[in-house]
């Protein structure tokens, strides 16, 4: 099935009471309380195997409980529960969290870039659908675009060298990443 073809699909599936914008915040919501999970896993090792990064993790972090309490109210407004897959987020994310810390640097700053990249293409998707039928889970999104691209863009200018480890995090990452978005667009 093509991307377009399953967007469809979706839509045609939420045509009964849940819209696409409601959906759509369920993930993204979803996908934040991941995000805190890895960040909040990541300072907890990183105090130990990488001190230099907890000052920038601690302000990622910020930055995702803001986005998790922006689409927290959106669903409250919007009468909706949290997605179904807001606990495997969570779970997930703290895994992936303290796996990575426990690698080290490029570990940690690997993991953010893979999922800040993947988080970007569909945001700016979600942004694109939504815009002429959604203003307000359009407007959310654009709020929080410019954080997760400094996080990808801090993260990548620590990287350094590729590596393998670091190829191989990227990819297994971003793998995960937009498997997690698929299943809970489907939930």
């Amino acid at each position: 099935m093509t991307k377009r073809a399953g967007a469809v699909a979706i839509r045609a599936r939420l045509a009964g009471s849940e819209t696409l914008g409601d959906r759509i915040i369920k993930v993204n919501h979803a996908g934040e309380h991941g995000a805190v999970s890895i960040y909040a896993a990541q300072i907890r090792i990183a105090r130990w195997r990488a001190p230099d990064m907890v000052a920038d993790l601690t302000h990622f972090l910020g930055h995702e409980r803001r986005h998790r309490a922006l689409f927290a109210a959106e669903l409250a407004a919007r009468g909706r529960s949290r997605c179904r897959s807001f606990h495997l987020c969570a779970l997930g994310g703290t895994l992936l969290g303290l796996i990575t810390a426990l690698i080290g640097h490029r570990a940690i700053a690997a993991t953010t870039v893979a999922i800040e990249r993947v988080v970007l293409e569909h945001l700016t998707r979600q942004l694109r659908a939504l815009i002429a039928i959604d203003d307000r889970a359009a407007a959310i999104i654009r709020t929080i675009i410019a954080d997760e691209q400094e996080h990808h863009d801090r993260s990548l200018s620590r990287i350094g060298a590729p590596s393998i480890v670091g190829r191989l995090i990227d990819g297994i990452v971003a793998a995960s990443t937009e498997t997690v978005i698929w299943l809970g667009m489907r939930l």
